[in-house]
């Protein structure tokens, strides 16, 4: 009985070997070929077709993934590496238990230095404080409405994260000041150029995303020990822009990055790796990692609740929404009708539209993606054009009914039009024409009752706040691609402070780009929606084409031409 006992109990044979290199990084060798095949099933990082040596990073959930491992296929290791295994192990499983606890309804954080008398941070603020904290970098996705410029003023009372640097966008800047400067006694500075210029002393730092790439250097000195990125997918370019670089050198020399956002999603999925490289870059690796663990052959990611789940699982992403902290509102009432349009307006870009579509499809490489982008600008100004006059008659019904209205478009012809036709209700202007100060007007106007129509542009609503105080209704008289875009407008309306329920009206025609584009908004959403909620259950749409190739497809098709395969368009 001993000697079965001992062959029992005896040390299990090893695998192959295991060593930390000079890098700091687990690097895996001699594999047998079956446990090799097991390793890139578990880690999908491992490229699949490597016969190794395997080099892993190294972090606190490695390690314990790679202990877990170990226990089915053990290998070969020294005692100091086994042992700062160990210590990376017991220090994921101690984290984890600490930001579960952190996370659950009972938690009471301690009091917080620095706020204005009356003021007060929730329960649920406090929870993305804290885990931020920890984590060192946190994309917050919190419903608009639940404060998340208050979680990042809560955020900077903390013990040595001053000064700050706060990223916004323009017409939000004095928001942001306000904000600050009213729920805390910190000492807020805008900053007014684009080049550096002798600061004076404040605590927090507020920039403009057009200011970054001017401010670099200042970055680099690791002066600012928080960066917050508000609306990060204004980053969603990665570091091949300006400002991205600038960006990235202010997230590498800060100890806390904060990204605050509703939507990281404007597009498709993959935008969250360029999102998260200047949050919290170690979660998704490199982009060949997040490109072979994620992603299909054609850019479309494999798994977005799998993405989601990781995120959330690595506390590197915080999302609740208003009914689970308690502030549930109305459902937004969400409508699209068909309007009229102006068949003059279509039929006049009809013949320069097919030969754009024709030469998208059958020109040169370059030749196509210029015959398809200027197809797109073409078309949509067109449509917007086409049906403005029929949207101007729908939204005069609304305001001589007495309800303030909020109406969203994009293109400066439309807005002419729009301007020529309800002169009489002296519209407001928030677009992309007008200076920030122009914004602010406006914005205070329309909330003054100067106004009962605000016509905004579709990519100047996000983090503006305030709106929700005089209207409930928001009409869509132009499209975007993103439905992104089209949540954050919504999201102006549906947050806290409004006491009626919300309408969301959607204008659209039978012709130009707006068939299309509702098409496409279904596949963003069902996407975008399983990264960010992985728990819902969305219908899947079976639309796989890119914003352009829709718009080409839908013009061959209906002028007769025959139709052109996805993988045409795209090769």
């Amino acid at each position: 009985m001993e000697a079965i006992a001992g062959e029992l109990f005896a040390p299990p044979r090893t695998y192959g070997r295991l060593r930390l290199n000079a890098a700091g990084a687990w690097e895996i060798s001699d594999l047998e070929p079956h446990v090799s095949i097991r390793l890139k099933a578990v880690f999908p990082r491992v490229p699949k077709g490597s016969a190794g040596p395997f080099t892993l990073r190294r972090d606190e959930a490695t390690d314990a993934d790679l202990r877990w491992f170990m226990e089915r296929y053990p290998l070969a290791v020294s005692p100091a590496d086994a042992a700062a295994m160990e210590r990376g192990q017991r220090s994921f499983f101690a984290t984890q238990a600490e930001m579960e606890r952190i996370l659950l309804p009972s938690y009471r954080p301690s009091g917080y230095v620095g706020l204005r008398p009356g003021q007060a941070i929730r329960g649920y603020q406090a929870q993305a404080i804290e885990i931020a904290a920890r984590s060192k970098g946190l994309l917050l996705g919190d419903e608009c409405g639940l404060g998340k410029t208050f979680t990042a003023a809560g955020f900077c009372l903390g013990d040595g994260r001053l000064p700050a640097a706060i990223v916004c966008q323009v017409h939000i800047q004095k928001q942001w000041r306000h904000v600050v400067e009213q729920f805390t006694t910190l000492r807020v500075h805008a900053i007014k150029k684009t080049i550096p210029y002798s600061l004076p002393p404040a605590d927090i730092y507020v920039f403009r995303y057009s200011q970054l790439a001017g401010w670099a250097e200042v970055f680099a000195t690791g002066m600012f020990k928080t960066v917050i990125y508000d609306e990060p997918q204004e980053l969603r370019g990665g570091t091949d822009t300006a400002k991205g670089k600038a960006a990235e050198v202010a997230s590498q020399h800060a100890a806390w990055r904060l990204g605050l956002t509703a939507t990281p999603i404007y597009n498709y999925g993959a935008e969250i790796f360029q999102i998260m490289r200047f949050i919290n870059p170690e979660v998704l690796g490199d982009w060949a990692d997040f490109r072979r663990e994620y992603l299909s052959d054609r850019g479309r990611l494999l798994s977005p609740k799998a993405l989601g789940t990781y995120l959330r699982e690595q506390y590197a992403f915080l999302r609740r929404t208003k009914g689970e902290v308690g502030k549930e509102l109305p459902a937004v009432n969400r409508i699209v009708d068909t309007v009229g349009y102006d068949e003059g307006e279509v039929r006049s870009i009809e013949a320069l539209a097919r030969q754009l579509a024709i030469r998208a499809t059958t020109g040169a490489f370059v030749e196509r993606g210029n015959a398809a982008r200027e197809l797109d600008i073409m078309v949509r100004q067109a449509t917007g054009v086409a049906k403005a006059r029929h949207v101007a008659d729908v939204v005069r019904i609304l305001v001589e009914s007495g309800e303030p209205v909020v109406l969203m478009g994009w293109h400066r012809a439309v807005y002419d039009i729009w301007l020529d036709r309800l002169k009489d209700l002296k519209p407001a202007m928030y677009t992309g024409s007008e200076s920030a100060t122009q914004k602010n007007s406006a914005k205070e106007a329309f909330l003054a009752g100067q106004t009962d129509l605000l016509i905004m542009s579709l990519r100047s609503a996000a983090g503006l706040d305030g709106l929700q105080a005089r209207c409930s209704t928001m009409v869509f008289g132009e499209l975007d691609w993103s439905p992104g875009v089209h949540h954050q407008c919504i999201e102006r309306l549906d947050r806290e402070g409004q006491t009626q329920p919300v309408t969301a009206l959607f204008l659209v025609a039978d012709e130009g780009s707006d068939p299309p584009i509702m098409e496409m908004l279904g596949l963003k959403a069902s996407e975008a929606h399983q990264v960010i909620d992985p728990a819902l259950d969305l219908q899947p749409v079976a639309n796989d084409e890119s914003r352009l190739a829709a718009l080409v497809q839908r013009y061959l098709h209906r002028r007769g031409a025959a139709p052109v395969e996805a993988e045409a368009m795209a090769a």
